[in-house]
């Protein structure tokens, strides 16, 4: 049975069948999860967040992700090579780091040239 999966903030939705990692269906749906490790659980950079609420919605978490991210699990923290979908979910996937500071460049110019006027 088809399952969808919703990546948030872009609002970017896939149906897929269940059993394919969170990193799989980002790929298919087109949204880019920042990776180095290639889905090893090894560089830590495709964790993602599910809310309490869909918790239920994907496959206990692997021992790696228990290794690697400890508590983090707790509060939704989920690797996106490692966590699979079992039905339907929503996931925020966090800001490219460069894309964040380059965002946050440009508000602070943005900021200072408000501030001349």
């Amino acid at each position: 049975m088809e399952q969808i999966i919703t990546f948030l903030p872009d609002q970017k939705s896939i149906r897929l069948k269940a059993g394919v990692t969170l990193l799989n269906a980002a790929r298919r749906a087109g949204v880019k999860i920042t990776t180095r490790c290639d889905g090893k659980a090894a560089c830590l950079m495709c964790k993602v967040r599910v809310d309490e609420a869909y918790a239920h919605a994907l496959y206990p978490p692997t021992d790696a992700e228990k290794r690697k991210l400890g508590q983090l699990l707790e509060q939704g923290t989920r690797l996106a090579c490692q966590a699979k979908v079992g039905a339907s979910v929503s996931v925020h996937v966090p800001e490219d780091p460069l894309k964040a500071a380059i965002r946050k460049q440009l508000e602070r110019q943005q900021q200072e040239d408000d501030d001349w006027f």
